[in-house]
């Protein structure tokens, strides 16, 4: 234990190095998340397929409950429950377009983590740093419960709980609870709680924050007090569902149309269909949900009482209980979408609910169709002021204020990037698959083995894993 001690320490003193222009000190959050000895109570597990490059090198690090996928190393890290999603690495060999160029890659890409503490932290490697195409690193960053890093490299950062950093670079950055952000690339920046920020050069800057009290409600993050609120409130009322699946090591099999993948670690409730080429990645769960055809369940989403019609997105993160969602519908990261048996949520055929969206309804809810909704919503008041159509908003060029959100630049490019990224999606997830051709992770995730790792058990080292190389 005492060495596993020593490597928390280490850690928080290097990561607060990067964050002593803002005098933020990360050990008390640390310490009052995640005691050290649940840190010796997980085995971690990586996964084998044909279709992804298997290396793995873990060397003076805890990786408690912890998922690999890919290629992957880990040095003087703690990662507690996080799982580590390498299987949009290119390799070598394989050519990058950015912005008119096209970038050979010289080296497979790789996922590296260095002197950080992620603790139920979601990554999920698509790297887009035309300087670094061969390298995503998460350095001296400590992230909290249920954040996620997408696409998004780290140096010397700290996330909130429920945040998100979206295919942005970041360096010596604080982003705070419930916070997102997709910028293209950040420094020196601190991010207040649930602020909402979407940007892409003078293009267009979308942003939207939550007022405290709203925020205070759902999500709260206090050093001594732990995180607190509706959100955390949720997930840990389902947490012992998952307990089986990680306390057995076979499992029942449960049969999936063609073209379909249900992760074996991803919690499947009573009076649940799952259509062709549908995905649910690990640690997704669902109870009396209808999947249809090409939706998918990413990392800690949960479908509860609810149809998707199909070719639905729900980003990682996402929560949809008692809603039914038109075909194309996106719910984007960490979104809270609670309708009530007496107050059902409808959203319309191919409307974007952004990401860190609440909705919590107090009377039945109709989104109308091709509509980009964000903020707090109860009621049909509410949804007038935080929501407006694609077609309204691709006729602005300039500002555009609604509320407490703002807009400006070019609403048509706004609108299509998001389109474009969600055929993107459905695309890579194998929603398309015709059998033959337009494999996706659906497809390629159907045939995966798992193997577990575990620390030493007791001694100086209990808690660290042995260094190891793990090759093909």
């Amino acid at each position: 234990m005492k060495q596993l001690e020593m490597l928390i320490d280490r850690v928080i003193s290097r990561v607060n190095i990067n964050l002593r222009e803002f005098n933020f000190d990360v050990k008390p959050y640390i310490r009052d998340t995640v005691p050290t000895d649940q840190l010796i109570k997980f085995y971690a597990f990586y996964g084998i397929t044909s279709h992804h490059p298997i290396y793995f090198h873990f060397r003076h690090s805890n990786m408690a409950g912890t998922y690999f996928l890919g290629k992957c190393m880990v040095d003087n890290s703690v990662l507690y429950k996080s799982d580590v999603r390498g299987d949009e690495l290119k390799e070598q060999g394989d050519v990058l377009h950015y912005e008119g160029m096209e970038i050979p890659l010289n080296k497979d890409q790789e996922i590296r983590v260095r002197d950080s503490f992620l603790i139920k932290t979601l990554v999920h490697c698509y790297p887009h740093d035309p300087e670094n195409l061969d390298l995503f690193l998460i350095k001296r960053s400590v992230s909290t419960p249920y954040a996620n890093i997408h696409g998004s490299p780290l140096d010397g950062c700290f996330l909130g709980p429920f945040s998100t950093v979206d295919l942005t670079t970041l360096h010596d950055c604080v982003i705070g609870t419930y916070a997102y952000v997709q910028a293209g690339e950040l420094s020196h920046k601190q991010i207040e709680p649930g602020q909402i920020w979407v940007r892409n050069g003078n293009v267009f800057d979308f942003s939207f924050r939550f007022s405290k009290e709203v925020l205070d409600k759902y999500i709260s993050f206090e050093a001594g007090k732990g995180v607190q609120g509706i959100l955390m409130d949720f997930v840990e009322e389902r947490e012992t569902d998952f307990e089986r699946l990680f306390d057995t090591v076979h499992l029942e099999a449960v049969p999936v149309p063609v073209g379909a993948s249900l992760s074996r670690y991803a919690v499947l409730k009573p009076k649940s269909k799952i259509g062709e080429n549908v995905l649910v990645a690990q640690r997704a769960y669902l109870k009396n949900a209808w999947m249809g055809k090409g939706a998918n369940a990413q990392e800690n989403c949960y479908i509860i009482h609810s149809r998707l019609e199909g070719y639905n997105v729900m980003a990682h993160g996402a929560k949809v209980i008692h809603a039914k969602l038109g075909k194309k519908t996106f719910a984007g990261f960490n979104a809270f979408l609670r309708g009530k048996l007496e107050a059902p949520l409808s959203i319309g055929k191919e409307s974007i609910i952004m990401p860190h969206t609440i909705i919590d309804l107090d009377e039945p809810l109709d989104i109308p169709p091709a509509h980009l909704v964000w903020g707090y919503i109860r009621n049909q008041d509410d949804l007038e002021k935080h929501s407006v159509s694609f077609e309204k908003l691709s006729e602005i060029e300039g500002e555009f204020v609604l509320g407490n959100m703002r807009f400006r630049g070019n609403g048509r490019q706004f609108v299509e990037s998001f389109q474009n990224r969600i055929e993107h999606i459905l695309t890579d997830n194998g929603a398309y698959f015709d059998g033959e051709e337009k494999r996706g992770h659906a497809q390629k995730g159907q045939n995966i083995s798992f193997n577990i790792i575990q620390p030493y058990p007791r001694g100086e080292l209990e808690g660290l894993y042995p260094a190891m190389d793990i090759n093909p």
